[in-house]
């Protein structure tokens, strides 16, 4: 385990050792601090896992359920009847836009299946 030190991650980000220290403890209380500089320099052995068992069934995984896509934001002409249907069928109108996305990007899956 990597403690105290930048993670692969943070290396390949660029992070130096300072930046990332500093931005671990800026909103942290002095007791806080302590307890975590206490938890750091314990061994691998010390620490006790047992109420966090490693998994090691993974059947019930679902694969890209945290995934956000990154969203653009644009500027998009529809016909008024479209989005009147969407906003229609969105409960008190909100998160049509979300229905929107989804209709599109369902088009868009069917036509790269299909290319």
């Amino acid at each position: 385990m990597n403690r105290g030190g930048l993670s692969a991650l943070d290396k390949q980000h660029g992070a130096s050792e300072k930046s990332t220290n500093m931005a671990q403890y800026e909103d942290l209380t002095p007791a806080q601090r302590a307890e975590i500089d206490a938890l750091a320099a314990r061994t691998d052995e010390e620490i006790d896992l047992s109420d966090i068992p490693e998994i090691t069934d993974w059947s019930d995984a679902k694969r890209g359920l945290f995934y956000r896509p990154i969203k653009q934001q644009l500027t998009l002409r529809l016909d008024a009847d479209v989005v009147a249907w969407f906003k229609a069928h969105a409960p008190n109108g909100q998160g049509y836009q979300t229905h929107i996305n989804r209709a599109l990007r369902e088009y868009v899956e069917q036509h790269r299946r299909s290319a």
